[in-house]
Formats: structure tokens, C-alpha cells, sequence
């Protein structure tokens, strides 16, 4: 039998990100379930606070060279890749100079939102889904994490429908508590649309909030992950609310069998 495919998409990884919840469970459950049989891809933005020469990044040019066209400007995507040796693992970063030069994640020095981190969002997803289409691989499961991913269930479902490589694939989310107060830009849904996705399909984040994008994502996946052992109490609401499949906070080293679990109720629905 053919072994099953997961494309993990996150936020952050570490080692080329501090250490959180979220990059720390992001660079060890991709590896235990690569140890499972599964064949894996990993990706993440190529924040410009990771060092290239130091975790030895280098741009994949067969990858790299398209433009993708946000709110009718185009931007060119490269695409770099690195090695965790230890983990016989890849990792693909999503690189633009507009938006993934600055030496930070998604705030500034002052802890203050990137006021574009909505079209960093698009140019993300949509780079992602792009290289994966590139490299001809289609995925059984795709596991997003952290908010910066949330845009990737609906594109996937919508803009990708009709590609046969991403016909049958199921989104599992997992969120985070690391939400943010101030909404995106206010014209962020006209922005998202693309081919396959329409103003209806968007009309949920039509007030930016982070409530709202969470919505977004619980609506366009498969299967809902608590990431997190607490969750702000309008995140929980929309995500119990949802009808979702859920899986509820993990609290010790056994959460890679139960993930593996619920990855395979999640594919065998």
C-alpha cells in the first residue's frame, strides 16, 4: 500500500525560530510522523530573522520564478529549502523580498502588527500550495499551524478544487493562544479573492479580526486541533461551535500517537 502524504504548513519552526509551543511542536511532529511510514513536506515564511548561513538555506531555482499577482501587484516568489539532519527532514521557506526581508515575524521591534501582514498571509498560502503543484506531490492530509496558515483550508478547497493533486486532500488546523487585538487590513477579503474563491466564500473576514480568520479556518478544514491548553473563550466558542471533528488539547508525549490517530479518522471519513 501506497504510504499516505502530509504537507505540515506552520507558522514557525524551530531551530530557525525561538523556541514556542508552536515551533517546537511544528519541527517534532512532522519527523515522528515521517517515523510513522508517512511520507512528509514541511514549509514556513522565510522570516528575514533567520539566519541563511547559519541553518544553510539555499534557493531551490527549479522552485523559484513565479509572480503572484496581490491586489494587482505582482510578487516574485522564491523558494529556499534547508536540512535538520537529525530529523532527515526538509524544510521549505516561502521567500519574498517585500515581504520576508524585515528582521522580524509578524510584529515589529515594538511588538506592533505589520500593518501587510494580511497580504504576507495571501502570498504565503498561496506561494505554498504553488510549490507544492510544482513538485508535482499531492498530499493525502495537510496540517496547518498557527494563524499565519489560515488562509490555506480555504484556498485549497476553493482556488485548487479542480487540481487533481489536491482533489482529495483533508485540512486538519491546529490553533494557538497567540492571537492578535488589531484587525487586518480593512480591504483583506477583496484581496484574498482569486479564481475559485469568491466574495461569498470571504465574506466572514469582511471584519478582520482575529475571531473572525479563526472562523475561516475552522470553516474550510476537516479537522480541528486545540493546539494550545487555553484558548481565548470567542476562539473556543467558534471552533466547538463549528461541527468540526475536534481534538482537544494534548497535555503530555503521547500527543503524536493521538495526532496520528486523528489524522487517520480524519482521512478514512
Amino acid at each position: 500500500m501506497e504510504s499516505k502524504k502530509v504537507l505540515f504548513v506552520s507558522q514557525e519552526i524551530t531551530p530557525y525560530l525561538p523556541e514556542t509551543e508552536l515551533s517546537q511542536i511544528s519541527r517534532i511532529l512532522p519527523q515522528a510522523i515521517q517515523e510513522t511510514g508517512k511520507e512528509i513536506r514541511t514549509f514556513m515564511p522565510k522570516y528575514g530573522n533567520i539566519n541563511e548561513r547559519r541553518n544553510q538555506l539555499h534557493e531551490v531555482i527549479r522552485l523559484s520564478g513565479m509572480n503572484l499577482i496581490i491586489d494587482d501587484t505582482d510578487h516574485p516568489l522564491i523558494i529556499k529549502v534547508a536540512s535538520i539532519q537529525a530529523a532527515r527532514m526538509q524544510v521549505y521557506f516561502i521567500d519574498n523580498e517585500e515581504y520576508f526581508q524585515r528582521k522580524h515575524t509578524v510584529v515589529d521591534s515594538s511588538g506592533k502588527h505589520f500593518a501587510d501582514n494580511d497580504e504576507r498571509m495571501i502570498f504565503f498560502a498561496r506561494g505554498v500550495l504553488e510549490t507544492v503543484r510544482k513538485l508535482r506531490w499531492s498530499p493525502d492530509l495537510v496540517h496547518c499551524h498557527g494563524w499565519f496558515t489560515s488562509l490555506v483550508p480555504l484556498y485549497l478547497k476553493k482556488a485548487y478544487r479542480e487540481d487533481p493533486l489536491f482533489t482529495d486532500s483533508k485540512v486538519v488546523f491546529s490553533f494557538y493562544n497567540n492571537g492578535f487585538n488589531t484587525p487586518l487590513d480593512a480591504s483583506f477579503a477583496k484581496k484574498m479573492i482569486v479564481d475559485g474563491v469568491s466574495s461569498d466564500h470571504v465574506s466572514m473576514v469582511k471584519d478582520p479580526g482575529y475571531a473572525n480568520l479563526v472562523n475561516l479556518a475552522a470553516t474550510y478544514s476537516d479537522g480541528l486541533i486545540q493546539g494550545s491548553e487555553s484558548l481565548s473563550p470567542d476562539v473556543e466558542q467558534v471552533l466547538k461551535q463549528s461541527g468540526k471533528p475536534y481534538l482537544n488539547y494534548v497535555r503530555d508525549e503521547k500527543y503524536v500517537e493521538e495526532f496520528s490517530v486523528f489524522y487517520d479518522s480524519i482521512l478514512n471519513d
